[in-house]
C-alpha cells in the first residue's frame, strides 16, 4: 500500500513537468539567434535548395504543387537577389551552392515520379519552411546585424504564407487527383 500512495505521490508531482511542450522543456522557443554569417548562410542555402527542387517540381508534380513551385522559384529568386545586397552592403560572403544535406535531399527528389515525388517535395515543403520561418523569427528577435535583422523581419511574413501554403499542398493534392 505505501508503495501505491507512493507512486501515486511521485506522478502527481511530476505531472506539471510531463504536461509542458517540447517547446517548453527544451526551450526551442527562446533559442538564440545565429550570428548574421550564419543567418545569411543558412538563409542563402535555403534559398538555393527552394528553387532548384521547385524548378524539378514545375516537371514532375500535380498541378497544385506546380503552381506552389512557380510562387517558390518567383519569390526565392526575389530573396536572393536581395539576401546578396544586404550580404555585400555588411561584407559577409554568400555560399553559391547547397550544402550536403540539401543536395540530399535534392537527389532524392530526383529519383521520385508521380505520387511518390508529390508526397515528398510537399513534404520537404513544409519541413524547410517551418525551419526558415523559425530561423527568420529568431534572427528579426535577436540578430546582431542590423541590416540583416531588417532583412529577416521584412521577409517572415512572406515566409509564414508560404508555409500555410505548403500545409495546404495535401489537402490541394489530393483534391486534384
Amino acid at each position: 500500500m505505501k508503495r501505491i500512495v507512493l507512486t501515486a505521490v511521485v506522478l502527481l508531482a511530476a505531472t506539471p513537468t510531463l504536461a509542458q511542450s517540447v517547446g517548453e522543456k527544451t526551450d526551442v522557443n527562446s533559442a538564440p539567434a545565429p550570428s548574421a554569417a550564419d543567418f545569411v548562410k543558412q538563409a542563402a542555402v535555403s534559398d538555393i535548395f527552394e528553387i532548384e527542387s521547385s524548378r524539378l517540381a514545375q516537371d514532375r508534380a500535380d498541378t497544385s504543387s506546380k503552381a506552389f513551385a512557380a510562387k517558390m522559384i518567383k519569390d526565392h529568386t526575389a530573396t536572393s537577389t536581395e539576401l546578396r545586397r544586404v550580404a555585400a552592403k555588411v561584407k559577409i560572403e554568400v555560399p553559391t551552392a547547397m550544402d550536403p544535406a540539401h543536395q540530399e535531399k535534392l537527389d532524392k527528389l530526383k529519383g521520385l515520379q508521380g505520387g511518390d515525388f508529390d508526397k515528398e517535395y510537399d513534404s520537404i515543403q513544409q519541413s524547410a519552411h517551418k525551419d526558415a520561418v523559425d530561423l527568420f523569427s529568431r534572427y528579426g528577435r535577436s540578430g546582431d546585424n542590423k541590416d540583416v535583422k531588417a532583412f529577416a523581419s521584412k521577409h517572415l511574413p512572406h515566409l509564414q504564407q508560404h508555409l500555410k501554403m505548403a500545409n495546404d499542398l495535401p489537402k490541394s493534392s489530393q483534391a486534384s487527383k
